[in-house]
């Protein structure tokens, strides 16, 4: 018997070894999250409060500064869930970092995601001048290593203004909360982030100051620009955070549900079920309990999105009488182009290259050929 199985096994006790484990959350779970600090923490913390004090569930909330690192305890069944960015996403499309030998496209399952009155968008020094993304042409914009949704999110919304990752300079940093010390210690100038995140709080706090660059929902031109980089970011009002943002005073903007809280597909389909309908019912009690976590209200969850959802999740939809024949057949669709990249993925790995640049590459022209023969999007290419 391997550690993998070993791993896998305890995971899966840990949720049988409950009484009426269908009915009750285990006794103890690991979720991972952004930094400390990050909105995505916070939320996935307040939730985890009520958790404890309703259901007496333990949830230990680890956290990473990029994609992977928040992905790789869950694909080793060492955490049952992640509240994810993008990445999400990225990781079932098997791109960017995804697309190393070591991943490839992945079986993305949603629960749950937030919508709230925040924004998630390019955060500019508020000292450089800058007032519309046309004017970001020359600045500093600060990437994650390891994490593309923070590098490729904020790229592709500078196409917004045609603009595209030669128009800036791309500085590198290790984590997402080194990168907003590097953003207030003047270091960059450009940073993809929630409005209402504790590092764009203090980045807002500090004497460089914050502001979100309006990205008009009737600038059709430039959305589809966008779109065409990233189909999942929408036009949004936001209302709340920083950068003078207030009901009274909105900016549209880009943004998408997030914290995205995903785990896998071969997940236990109750255990996904027990702790998404515990998120639904206790939604009343952590709601208020961090900036954002109210936008977890089932009412505002998206069932034609980008990534499908799990089998235990759409169960508690089902029993809340919001999932519909349409969802499912969108959410059949999803499905059906993970599987054609997965098996893309397996027939390429077999007899891909050695290097691991030529892997890469080899890779991506691989899944564009199998989705362009299905009729599918490539997206990324």
């Amino acid at each position: 018997m391997n550690r993998r199985t070993v791993v896998a096994g305890a995971v899966l006790a840990l949720f049988v070894s409950s009484p009426a484990f269908s009915q009750n959350l285990p006794k103890e779970m690991s979720w991972t999250a952004y930094d400390t600090g990050s909105s995505g923490f916070n939320i996935a913390v307040a939730i985890g409060q009520q958790f404890k004090q309703k259901f007496g569930s333990d949830v230990r909330v680890l956290p990473s500064g990029n994609d992977t690192g928040r992905l790789a305890p869950i694909k080793a069944n060492r955490a049952v869930i992640s509240q994810m960015g993008i990445g999400t996403y990225f990781a079932q499309e098997g791109v960017f970092e995804f697309g190393a030998r070591s991943w490839g496209p992945q079986a993305s399952r949603l629960l749950m995601a937030a919508t709230a009155c925040n924004g998630l968008s390019i955060a500019v020094a508020k000292d450089t001048g800058a007032k519309e993304v046309k004017d970001l042409k020359g600045k500093r914009l600060a990437v994650v290593v390891g994490s593309p949704a923070l590098t490729q999110g904020a790229i592709s919304l500078l196409a917004f203004a045609n603009l595209g990752e030669k128009d800036v300079t791309l500085v590198q940093f290790s984590s997402n909360n080194a990168m907003w010390k590097g953003f207030i210690n003047n270091e960059a100038d450009i940073a993809l982030t929630s409005t209402i995140s504790g590092q764009a709080r203090e980045a807002d706090s500090s004497p460089r100051g914050v502001v979100f660059p309006p990205m008009p929902a009737d600038d059709k031109e430039g959305w589809a620009r966008v779109h065409k980089k990233a189909p999942y970011f929408v036009a949004h009002k936001a209302t709340c955070g920083v950068g003078g943002l207030s009901p009274q005073a909105p900016i549209t903007m880009a943004s998408y549900a997030y914290p995205i809280f995903m785990t896998y597909a071969d997940r236990p389909t109750d255990a996904i079920y027990t702790i998404t309908k515990a998120m639904i019912d206790a939604y009343d009690d952590y709601k208020a309990g961090a900036p954002g976590a109210d936008g977890m209200a089932l009412s505002l969850q998206n069932f034609t999105w980008v990534v499908p959802y799990h089998d235990g999740a759409i169960r508690a939809f089902k029993e809340k009488g919001v999932w519909t024949d349409a969802a499912q057949k969108h959410n059949d669709s999803l499905v059906k182009r993970q599987q054609v990249m997965q098996e893309a993925w397996k027939a390429y790995s077999a007899n891909g290259p050695s290097d691991d640049k030529a892997f890469a590459e080899g890779w991506m022209k691989a899944r564009a050929a199998a989705l362009q023969k299905v009729g599918m999007d490539v997206i990324f290419e």
